[in-house]
């Protein structure tokens, strides 16, 4: 049999912290019948990390991503990140620009850090390699996902905090603590970008979603309702039309 091929431009998925590959499962299944779909396990990250250098510089995961495009002969493709992933997406289009036909931004935030997020990210790390995930794993669920968000949900998001390794999380946090600032690089972007979060995000709020719609050029907003950090699990099939629509307009 010839070898299986799709007509239309390849999807690349970046997940966020402290989660997988497999937070994007709704969207692999939705849209890998008609085109590539692309989404590794970030460095140290998922249940079976790969052996790598550890993470020194936020730059190493785009480095990463670069390497594994070339190895796999992919030249072009759609962008998609979501949380520390979507800011893993500006950087690589930062990187590579002439690479990406679309860039997809969701439940993210441009902005380096304060010196008080700083302080934040490195306390956390701290208490990481401490404590373990579990604890807080716990705290922060139901700020990941509604309340009100499908059991099975909540139990795929906890299970993905809890099989992140401690140590990988940890230094993942110190080097986003020092991440650039992607603001000015927004209003360089010249490929279509589509701007998505959840309504009841409180860690990348709809104002923030709003506010790189307005520095990009070419972008589209949706706020998707009854959901929070992860409007992609939350609410699959809206946030599945809603990327539809922009892969249907990209190519």
């Amino acid at each position: 049999m010839p070898p299986l091929t799709h007509p239309y431009i390849p999807l690349v998925l970046i997940h966020g912290h402290p989660f997988d590959h497999t937070m994007w499962t709704p969207q692999i299944e939705a849209f890998s019948p008609t085109r590539r779909v692309i989404a590794p396990d970030l460095r140290g990250y998922g249940p079976h990390p790969a052996p790598a250098p550890a993470l020194t510089r936020f730059a190493d995961f785009t480095t990463d991503i670069e390497a594994l495009l070339d190895d796999l002969d992919v030249e072009t493709f759609v962008l998609a990140g979501l949380s520390m992933g979507g800011q893993i997406a500006m950087d690589c289009y930062g990187r590579f620009p002439e690479r990406v036909r679309g860039l997809v931004l969701a439940d993210t935030f441009p902005a380096a850090e304060t010196p008080e997020g700083v302080r934040t990210r490195e306390a956390m790390a701290d208490r990481l390699l401490h404590e373990g995930m579990g604890g807080y794993a716990d705290e922060v669920l139901e700020r990941m996902v509604a309340p009100t968000a499908d059991p099975q949900v909540k139990a795929h998001v906890h299970g993905m905090m809890t099989a992140t390794d401690p140590a990988s999380a940890a230094a993942a946090l110190r080097a986003r603590a020092q991440r650039p600032d992607y603001r000015a690089l927004l209003t360089r972007v010249h490929v279509p970008t589509l701007v998505v979060v959840g309504a009841d995000d409180t860690y990348t709020p709809v104002s923030d979603a709003e506010a790189m719609h307005a520095a990009l050029p070419d972008s589209t907003l949706h706020v998707i309702d009854g959901a929070a950090h992860l409007p992609n699990l939350e609410r699959p099939k809206e946030f599945n039309e809603i990327l539809g629509e922009f892969l249907a307009h990209v190519g």
